[in-house]
């Protein structure tokens, strides 16, 4: 029985967060070479995990790891996903669908993004961590379980990197936002602001943070803002997922369920306790007539004449 992998990502409207999202999948498949390792969007972007796990089926998979390439768990993770490998589940009886949990804080992680900053603070002179501040900025949701992961990541990078200051902010849905966050940076003493977006690849939102940033620096020329790279797809990024299937491998692909709105009366969100798994992104399942160009594909004119036609 032929066994697959496939990397449930969220899709962006930016397709060059598309095209490094397709890099990603390749390195996987290098990385997997005994495993059918294919991917979906669940919006904005071809393939849906609807085709996805066709072509998969097709190839003989009877057994699917699906892992969501959500770093914290919000509605995504919880519901859409879910709900959506539930649906395809019932349609083929003789598949296995079973759910890897998020990609969430892991050694791997950490080491990733102390790098980041490194790799950041080496374009600029050299100066005291400790008398520099780490704004980590993160996508936002309405789910605060995984807001609080990023102020979680926020803590340990604080206390392991040793930065005077640390604080967390949001592009969007809750707060602070980053535009919220830049009147307090004002007020501290630090003269150097390292600010790190925890995001897998570019796209829309991540394009706004470092407009914003590069905006923040013309207001205030006496303090230094520097911003880090997407995670991207490091061999520590690589090992971080690696984890997650090895716990589906073992059974054991448990979410922090203790803290979850959907199964715990959290203060603030008691009516979403017990709320129905339902996905919310029906209506924008895919932009594109057929995926331009899968990972590995090599082109050519055959393959050019059918994106030219559209099949």
């Amino acid at each position: 029985m032929k066994q697959g992998i496939l990397i449930c990502g969220h899709g962006s409207r930016d397709k060059e967060g598309v095209t490094h999202f397709k890099i990603l999948v390749e390195k996987l498949q290098q990385r997997y070479p005994d495993r059918i390792v294919d991917y979906g969007f669940l919006e904005f972007a071809h393939p849906v995990y609807a085709a996805a796990v066709e072509r998969m089926y097709q190839q003989g998979v009877r057994h699917i790891i699906a892992l969501p390439a959500i770093l914290f768990a919000g509605g995504h993770a919880k519901n859409d996903i879910p709900f959506e490998m539930n649906s395809l589940q019932q349609q083929y009886p003789d598949l296995t669908i079973t759910m890897a949990s998020h990609l969430g804080i892991t050694g791997p992680l950490l080491q990733l993004t102390r790098w980041l900053v490194e790799k950041a603070e080496a374009t600029v002179p050299a100066f005291p961590r400790a008398e520099s501040c780490l704004l980590v900025v993160g996508r936002g949701t309405n789910d605060p379980d995984a807001n609080s992961d990023v102020a979680k990541l926020t803590r340990m990078l604080w206390e392991g990197m040793g930065f005077g200051f640390a604080t967390t902010a949001y592009i969007g849905v809750t707060k602070p936002l980053l535009q919220d966050a830049f009147p307090l940076m004002e007020k501290l003493p630090f003269k150097r602001v390292v600010v790190l977006p925890i995001f897998l690849f570019t796209g829309v939102l991540l394009k706004r943070i470092y407009e914003q940033v590069a905006a923040q620096q013309v207001l205030s020329p006496g303090k230094e803002y520097i911003a880090t790279e997407p995670l991207g797809s490091h061999e520590w990024l690589l090992q971080a997922i690696g984890i997650r299937i090895a716990e589906a491998e073992k059974g054991d692909p448990n979410m922090n369920c203790q803290l979850c709105k959907y199964r715990t009366q959290i203060v603030g969100f008691e009516a979403d306790q017990g709320k129905e798994q339902i996905g919310h992104h029906l209506n924008v399942k895919g932009i594109l007539f057929e995926e331009e160009e899968k990972p590995g594909d090599k082109k050519g004119v055959f393959s050019t004449v059918k994106k030219v036609l559209g099949i």
